[in-house]
């Protein structure tokens, strides 16, 4: 699997993770009839709550993904696996755990892998621009 392969896959599968959460606020909307704001419900305010977040950090990880795939050599290949695996399965995590309750293992391991592959993605991403330099 090539390199841009690899980062369109994880983008991929998160651009799809954010439609399925999309798709869970226009269904609670229905439900719920709520035009505009969580019309008060907690549930409600969860569904919009998981989508907004994974909203706010797919983003900024997809752009970071692409940009250690364009680094190549200096970013080995395991490292965006890793970097992937981690933002997509804390992205799945926190969704699930969000929705299911306030606080609980899913949502903290969603949280904790997100930051992981925050942590790789920018990491590598400074270790390859210095090492281009080398």
């Amino acid at each position: 699997m090539l390199r841009l392969e690899i980062a369109a896959l994880y983008a991929g599968v998160n651009i799809l993770l954010l439609l399925v959460l999309a798709y869970l606020v226009v269904a609670g909307r229905r439900r719920h009839k709520i035009v505009l704001g969580d019309g008060g419900n907690e549930a409600f305010n969860r569904s919009v709550r998981a989508h907004a977040n994974a909203a706010e950090y797919i983003p900024a990880g997809l752009v970071g993904i692409l940009m250690l795939a364009l680094m190549e050599p200096a970013a080995p290949l395991w490292l965006l696996h890793a970097s992937g695996i981690s933002l997509t399965l804390g992205r799945i995590l926190h969704g699930v755990g969000l929705n299911s309750g306030m606080l609980n293992p899913g949502r903290v391991g969603g949280v904790m892998l997100t930051w992981l592959a925050y942590l790789l993605i920018g990491g590598g991403l400074i270790y390859a621009a210095l090492a281009q330099r080398l």
